[in-house]
């Protein structure tokens, strides 16, 4: 018992001796000698400093800062920081940890120990990444850790594949962009659009993807515009969706009301990084408005001027419901390389649809529906899928209700016709088919031929290419 004891003893007074000089490290002399040692080492200029700004003079982000950023959070040694934040990911069981403002990580490389601080001052929207390295070690190690650095940031960032959507907040703030996760969860698997359409564009979109060397051997920028038309609830938007997720791209949403005027537009568009898809929904109400500050000249700036020149690797998408009406140099290849039409929904979307939202492919009320949308009946695929979800314990119910509502709406639809007022056509009196169709300029047709093709599907039409100052009206002629 009294060796039992003694061993009690011994133990307690080594957990208080533990506890003891855990508490000085902090609080007592061997913590304020520690901090006089740095101090003394910086009087001898043992150490150098560099910062890594998260911006330029510029106000373009510093893509440097996020890399290094990346890796800090992801080091096991951020969990011994004074303040660490943690963060969930998109799955809720995951649990990221995050370098707190004006706080300090340790890292080594190759024997050496180096540090890092993320400073930021209150009020100010760049922050600072500070690395602090001995001098007899920067030499041997400075470009090898950086290089270490970049790799292991590309590994976290493919593992995590975490999308962000950007948003642009108003023009007096010093931070242009707010991101959140990109959650959507359209795909092109759920689309409810054609198979060979899907495949062709996400062939398009991969081939991109893969063309650095072949953009800069024509000298071009290595960027892709799309123009998203058709009625609303067609499936623009979740087509933006599924072309970011494919292409595991953030998404910059580029809200123009919040633009005071063009050099504002350009000045947001700089600030874009790359590997990104940036998106200007219902680019028709402005141009073809006056609610805005932006004029024509600034927009097709924005697509094609100089300034788009500043980043590779992007994706440009417009959307609009209707282009009749919109100048026909806003059209022009350059500036617009893939037209793609998203009618309202027929007989095959319909089909598409209760697969997907009712699991049924076929269904004896099926031959009913084809007959009322042969008589021109249309609705939205966002319209019937509504449908279909309120009713979906029941699909016959589902269909039954899909059927008159789309009576309904051919009865509407003849009454506005016969007052000569009939319901917006997208592509009423236009040359082009339904789907997809690409132009590009004269002086790389045939290479691009050779890479992408150039196709114009979704109806029977025979592929063509319009060169470059083809009118849509020339080209209706020359399809006449």
């Amino acid at each position: 018992m009294i060796w039992a004891s003694s061993i009690s003893s011994i133990l307690f007074a080594i957990v208080v001796f533990l506890l003891g000089v855990r508490f000085l490290r902090r609080t007592s002399v061997l913590y304020i000698l520690r901090q006089w040692w740095i101090s003394f080492e910086d009087r001898l200029h043992v150490y150098q400093s560099f910062k890594i700004p998260l911006y330029n003079e510029n106000f373009q982000e510093n893509q440097l800062h996020r890399q290094i950023l990346l890796y800090l959070n992801s080091l096991p040694s951020i969990e011994d920081s004074d303040y660490t934040n943690l963060f969930s990911g998109s799955n809720p069981s995951e649990i990221f940890l995050h370098l707190d403002a004006n706080q300090t990580v340790h890292d080594s490389f190759l024997g050496a120990k180096v540090s890092w601080k993320n400073r930021k001052s209150e009020g100010d929207a760049n922050s600072v990444l500070v690395l602090r390295i001995k001098k007899k070690d920067k030499r041997r190690i400075f470009r090898p850790y950086f290089q270490h650095i970049l790799s292991a940031a590309d590994e976290v960032d493919k593992r995590r594949k975490d999308i962000k959507l950007y948003m642009n907040s108003d023009t007096d703030a010093k931070l242009r962009w707010r991101s959140v996760p990109f959650t959507h969860p359209a795909s092109f698997d759920t689309l409810a659009m054609d198979a060979e359409l899907k495949n062709k564009v996400k062939s398009d979109l991969e081939q991109f993807s893969k063309s650095k060397q072949y953009y800069h051997r024509l000298g071009r920028v290595w960027k892709r515009s799309y123009l998203l038309y058709g009625a609303s609830g067609t499936g623009k938007s979740s087509f933006i969706a599924a072309m970011a997720k494919f292409l595991c791209y953030d998404v910059y949403d580029i809200d123009i009301s919040k633009a005071s005027n063009d050099s504002d537009l350009k000045t947001l568009l700089l600030q874009t990084t790359s590997r990104s898809v940036i998106v200007i929904e219902d680019l028709d109400r402005f141009l073809t408005g006056k609610s805005t500050a932006l004029n024509l000249p600034g927009v097709l700036s924005f697509m094609d001027g100089i300034v788009s020149c500043c980043g590779e690797e992007r994706v440009m998408v417009f959307t609009m419901n209707v282009k009749d009406e919109i100048d026909p140099t806003v059209m022009r290849p350059g500036r617009i390389d893939v037209h793609i039409h998203f009618p309202l929904c027929d007989f095959s979307t319909f089909k598409i649809l209760a697969s997907s939202h009712l699991g049924v492919k076929e269904h004896k009320l099926f031959p009913q529906v084809e007959e009322v949308l042969q008589t021109g009946a249309r609705m939205s695929p966002a319209e019937i899928g509504e449908i279909m979800i309120s009713n979906r314990s029941s699909p016959s119910r589902a269909l039954k209700t899909v059927i008159t509502a789309l009576q309904s709406d051919g009865r509407r639809g003849r009454r506005l016709n016969e007052s000569g007022s009939g319901r917006n056509s997208m592509d009423l009196g236009s040359s082009e088919p339904d789907g997809l169709y690409c132009r590009e300029s004269v002086h790389t047709v045939r290479e691009f031929r050779k890479l992408y093709g150039l196709f114009r599907f979704g109806s029977r039409r025979k592929e063509e290419c319009l060169p470059l100052g083809t009118t849509e009206k020339e080209a209706s002629q020359v399809e006449g």
